[in-house]
């Protein structure tokens, strides 16, 4: 069987979407050494290129001319199945004839649900091109149920035509243990980076849908009991002036020398970043996932987490959840973890069996058996 994949969003700093896509493909690779994957992309990406069955196929074009340029390459390289791991424009423009069959996976539906807080061109575009894209797919799948359940109630499609098929933490999240060759190192890395030595962390592209700004607040609620504890915010800023706004928020409450913006970081700063940490906080507003609090309980930091969207569901009772439009009820499970040490090990312990209930072999493997059933599918659905 000939696989095509767009592995655009796997290269360079990834966000969810695209650490999604770099690892359901590896593990994809590092199972199945039978069927042959083209990799289509727009630039050179590493980290695929010691698996002998995988070919990258690098399109130097941009925008629909690189979409439509994949198509005829599809039709070229008589690709049996296509899978678009992030995006819905292949599956929504092949021609009604191509003998190519199509999964899509679908994250989540902030174009749909919260319009404002995303780019105005993604938004755009995921409007103009999901609905065809579902309906031309052979098979749809989601990150996770609350997603399904999201996806159902919009578009009114057949539960049978989506599987759920989670998402991991990466390997690259565990425990550091505390030997004194490490305490040594951890020690010099908190030196050289300046870092705080109380601080709670959080996560994730700042944009509005984060719901950061709760978190600032809560910070302030709590900072004049507990002045020794920061905030760090490890993420790119997102669309539009957010992170301007939050910088403004800062200003008012008095929080410039305990709140630190620190962009993107490599995945072995952030792990150590989750090692240290008071603990993990996630104040979303909506997930289609929630890769963080995952990578958080893996790396055996305990997590506050907003009780919407799909964090339930992920996180089960392995974290505190608190609602995300109430900074008060944020501050006072952050109060909690500092003085209940008992609680913050309890919620350790709970995190790492947690995290053990999802893996990237797992996911891979339910593709696998999908892009099989698919292959030998005869019609669409």
């Amino acid at each position: 069987m000939k696989i095509g994949i767009d592995i655009r969003t796997a290269g360079g700093e990834k966000a969810g979407k695209g650490r999604f896509t770099f690892n359901i493909v590896r593990s994809l690779l590092k199972q199945d050494k039978k069927n042959r994957y083209f990799l289509y992309a727009d630039s050179g990406i590493a980290g695929f290129e010691e698996f002998e069955n995988a070919q990258l196929v690098v399109i130097d074009a941009k925008g629909l001319s690189w979409h439509r340029a994949v198509i005829k390459d599809l039709k070229y390289q008589e690709i049996d199945t296509f899978f678009a791991p992030t995006s819905f424009i292949i599956p929504a423009l092949l021609p009604k004839k191509s003998q190519t069959r199509v999964i899509l996976t679908v994250h989540d539906l902030i174009a749909f649900l919260y319009p404002t807080s995303h780019e105005f061109k993604a938004v755009v575009l995921e409007k103009f091109f999901m609905k065809k894209a579902l309906k031309k797919a052979n098979k749809i799948t989601t990150v996770s149920e609350n997603t399904k359940k999201d996806l159902v109630q919009k578009f009114s499609i057949n539960e049978e035509k989506i599987q759920t098929i989670p998402c991991a933490a990466s390997e690259n999240f565990f425990p550091i243990k505390r030997t004194d060759e490490n305490i040594e190192k951890l020690n010099r890395f908190i030196k050289k980076t300046n870092l705080p030595r109380k601080y709670f962390l959080a996560v994730g592209t700042v944009e509005e849908r984060k719901n950061i700004d709760t978190l600032i607040q809560a910070l302030a609620m709590i900072n004049q009991k507990h002045p020794k504890h920061h905030l760090l915010i490890v993420g790119k800023p997102g669309w539009g002036h957010y992170q301007e706004s939050l910088e403004d928020l800062i200003n008012k409450n008095y929080l410039q020398k305990y709140v630190h913006f620190l962009g993107y970081v490599t995945n072995k700063t952030l792990n150590k970043l989750y090692n240290l940490a008071e603990a993990f906080v996630f104040p979303s507003y909506y997930e289609g996932f929630g890769m963080p609090p995952l990578e958080a309980m893996q790396a055996g930091c305990p997590v506050i987490s907003s009780h919407s969207s799909s964090m339930p569901e992920v996180l089960k009772d392995a974290a505190l959840f608190a609602d995300p439009s109430n900074p008060s009820e944020f501050a006072s499970a952050m109060e909690n973890i500092i003085n209940d040490q008992n609680l913050r090990t309890d919620l350790v312990n709970k995190g790492r069996i947690q995290s053990k209930n999802f893996s990237w072999d797992s996911s891979a493997q339910n593709f696998l058996n999908l892009l099989q059933w698919t292959n030998n599918s005869t019609a669409k659905e």
